[in-house]
């Protein structure tokens, strides 16, 4: 069967492999629908400090139960359409050992540190998978990147009683914004792309701000009547986008960072003393796989608008490349595994 491999930063290959059959406790699945994830672009462009090389692509995934394991529980059968939670974690670490395993030391995603599901046949843990009657493979790819951006929603501890920020609105950021509209706060989406912020408003968006023309400083005075948003989200990872976060909050707000940084970051340290803020990591996802399945049956969300483009598994490769070239427009693209 047909994998891409990223064989080294700005090089990606088609390669064949043979599928793993499942043991006891596994399902094989047939994947439908893998969609690229701004950690694959980073590994492309050489920029993710986790990225291995050469590393099977993917872990968005929405795909049918193929064959199942002797041992997998009978609600689990072939046909059923998943999608699957892609992190392996040691359960040893600190991290693990109080029950947050999403920041394990030793964490292995697939298409980062294993192999990943931009390939015909994938063997997984059936205790990884999470079904839903009404969603397709499109949309059942979708819940991992969105799961992302709700747990940093969940890191800022978000109420309908916020005002909360997301700088920059690719899709884990579209996915923060989902959450926070989810929870009834009124949401700013702050970007450079006038496209983005039209999916911005029709996720719930109550205001954007497109900085590439006008002041975010002003702009969000203006908005919040002086204050600074309560929550910012950073989904960039920018040294710019960093530090306008800490500047723009409000005093004893919080900062929930998502994105990776590329560049050191300094900060003016007075800044977030004198505010009493809270800095906040947030790293993958840590049960909500269910809220965003349960989000996406909704029909809130408008899917549409944010799958940018599908491609064959053929052209897989050359659509990663394109994307590094030119990101501003994208939000997601797809491979589809039918064709």
């Amino acid at each position: 069967m047909k994998a891409l491999f990223l064989v080294e930063p700005g090089k990606t290959e088609i390669r064949h492999v043979d599928p793993v059959p499942p043991a006891p406790d596994q399902v094989l699945l047939r994947v439908g629908m893998v969609g690229f994830c701004g950690g694959d672009l980073n590994g492309f462009r050489g920029l993710f400090e986790l990225q291995e090389y050469p590393n099977i692509l993917g872990h968005e995934v929405g795909a049918t139960i193929e064959k199942v394991g002797e041992n997998v529980p009978p609600q689990f059968k072939p046909g059923m359409l998943v999608t699957l939670y892609p992190y392996l974690n040691c359960g040893k670490c600190i991290s693990c050992r109080k029950g947050r395993p999403n920041a394990c030391q030793d964490n292995k995603t697939m298409g980062v540190r294993r192999p990943g599901a931009m390939t015909n046949y994938v063997t997984v843990p059936w205790q990884n998978l999470f079904s839903s009657e009404k969603l397709s493979l499109r949309e059942l790819a979708l819940v991992e990147p969105l799961t992302v951006g709700f747990h940093a929603v969940s890191r800022g501890r978000v109420t309908d009683k916020d005002r909360v920020a997301v700088i920059g609105c690719g899709i884990v950021g579209i996915g923060a914004l989902a959450g926070s509209v989810n929870r009834g706060a009124e949401v700013i989406a702050i970007d450079i792309d006038d496209s983005k912020m039209k999916i911005a408003r029709k996720v719930g968006a109550a205001h954007t701000i497109n900085t590439s023309k006008v002041d975010l400083h002003q702009s969000l005075l203006d908005i919040t009547d002086g204050d600074g948003p309560d929550v910012i989200i950073e989904a960039v990872g920018s040294p710019v986008t960093y530090r306008a976060a800490v500047e723009e909050v409000a005093y004893t707000g919080r900062v929930v960072c998502i994105g990776y940084a590329k560049k050191p970051v300094e900060f003016n340290t007075g800044v977030f003393v004198r505010k009493e803020i809270e800095i906040l990591g947030s790293r993958n996802c840590l049960g909500e796989f269910s809220d965003v399945i349960s989000y996406l049956e909704s029909g809130k969300f408008p899917v549409d608008d944010v799958v940018s483009k599908v491609v064959s598994l053929d052209d897989a490769g050359m659509a990663l490349a394109e994307w590094s070239a030119n990101p501003g427009p994208i939000t997601k693209i797809m491979v589809d595994l039918t064709k």
